[in-house]
């Protein structure tokens, strides 16, 4: 009697998981379409590349439910593949412009031969996507940024190059950003032959190498140890979080962080589109609701956001997060170094530690400008506090005070607080991180 019934009842449990299982793709399905953003200007499109899978394809119209619902299948049908868990390490460097992550990202370029570096991949993306008025639609741009990565730690520079304008001929283009902060793009084995007027907007600086060949740098990239990436243009941390899953790779995550009133000083000299508070500087008050300084507030909730998420050490992240103050590297270079060699769990070879002591004890006349990556560490740091104005300090505080109080810089009360050079504005603060 009960195997009688026991046939039906297996057979509407099975309907029913189904039925689920149904529910949760359509859900999933739902969650990976594009939001268009209001301007037609941008439309993208997902397009499949040469080996099958699905990649942005900028300023193309098609009908979005039916390319995601593609990518889904595909995405599914990637899942089910085998994958091996990577003996590589990657390394990605997280920071926003001026907090000296250039200078950081050398850490792991001079590395040596066991070691792939790229510099601001990224900026091709961004500037792709950059609507007409300004600005990227956050949605798109947290996707594209994150497939681009994800490809790139594979050695992969067929979804980078669908951004690349001019795009990039039979692999070959003159307009890889800042080429030539990469040793690794600059190496024997990338350098393709010099030909006399070939032009190359970014070429290296070292040696006479033609038009960057994508396909020969795969195949460098394919024959390291190790791949690092340094990248000022993801917002949020929590929009990677495929990369910690992903069993090909071994992703560590590494956030730079400044003190806010030193970025916002340093960006005010080095970047044009920071007049406003040029003017504000020597003229009158900040306007608190003007749209500069809730971006400067949407920056430093951004910033601080991340760091709650990797600080709280999720299982996601777990063993995969460290936070560091540029004001800690800048004062003590080697040994926090030293501690990111070790997180990230590569050799720190002398190598490295020969260009960190060359490029931190350097005299003010030696340095070459704003985006020099020579500095003498300890008289940098907190140069800031005599170029800023007061006033120009206490919009900052304002408006960024939670990202002060959970990075450890310390608020000032009043001008004579901010010029002395008898109190720190930086506690003693350390970060836990396996």
């Amino acid at each position: 009697m009960r195997f009688k019934y026991s046939i039906p009842v297996v057979f509407v449990l099975a309907l029913v998981i189904i039925e689920k299982e149904n529910k949760i793709i359509s859900k999933v399905s739902d969650k990976l379409a594009l939001k268009q953003p209001p301007d037609s200007s941008l439309q993208l499109l997902l397009k499949p590349n040469h080996n099958g899978s699905l990649i942005f394809h900028p300023r193309t119209s098609a009908p979005v439910f039916t390319l995601m619902k593609r990518r889904l299948e595909n995405y599914n049908s990637h899942q089910n593949s085998p994958r091996t868990k990577s003996k590589q390490k990657h390394i990605l460097l997280l920071a926003t412009t001026r907090t000296g992550s250039s200078f950081v990202g050398e850490f792991f370029n001079q590395q040596g031969d066991n070691m792939f570096y790229l510099f601001e991949p990224l900026w091709h993306v961004e500037k792709m996507l950059t609507l007409e008025g300004g600005g990227t639609n956050a949605t798109a741009a947290a996707k594209a940024y994150r497939d681009v990565l994800q490809q790139l730690f594979q050695c992969d520079f067929s979804l980078l190059e669908s951004f690349i304008e001019p795009p990039p001929v039979d692999h070959v283009t003159t307009n890889l950003f800042r080429r030539w902060s990469s040793s690794s793009l600059c190496a024997d084995s990338v350098c393709s032959p010099f030909v006399q007027g070939d032009f190359e907007k970014f070429h290296c600086k070292t040696r006479k190498c033609g038009p960057l060949n994508l396909t020969m740098a795969s195949q460098s990239c394919l024959q390291k140890d190790h791949r690092a990436i340094k990248s000022v243009r993801v917002r949020q941390l929590e929009t990677l979080r495929p990369l910690a899953e992903d069993p090909r790779l071994d992703v560590k995550f590494i956030q730079l962080v400044r003190d806010p009133r030193a970025v916002l000083a340093s960006r005010i000299v080095a970047f044009e589109q920071y007049k406003n508070w040029k003017e504000w500087a020597t003229q009158g008050n900040v306007p608190l609701d003007d749209d500069e300084v809730r971006k400067l507030k949407g920056n430093c909730d951004n910033i601080r956001t991340s760091a709650q998420i990797g600080l709280k050490q999720p299982k996601w992240l777990r063993g995969r997060y460290m936070l560091v103050r540029y004001e800690d590297i800048a004062r003590f270079p080697m040994r926090k170094a030293a501690e990111m060699y070790k997180f990230a769990g590569i050799p720190f070879t002398p190598q490295v530690k020969s260009w960190i002591a060359k490029n931190t004890q350097v005299s003010q006349k030696e340095t070459s400008g704003v985006y020099s990556l020579q500095r003498n560490s300890s008289e940098h740091v907190e140069k800031w506090r005599f170029s800023l104005p007061f006033k120009i300090a206490q919009v900052v505080q304002k408006v960024c005070k939670p990202t002060l109080k959970l990075f450890g810089y310390k608020v000032v009360n009043n001008e004579k607080m901010l010029t002395d050079r008898s109190v720190s504005l930086i506690e003693d603060k350390a970060f836990n991180f396996p």
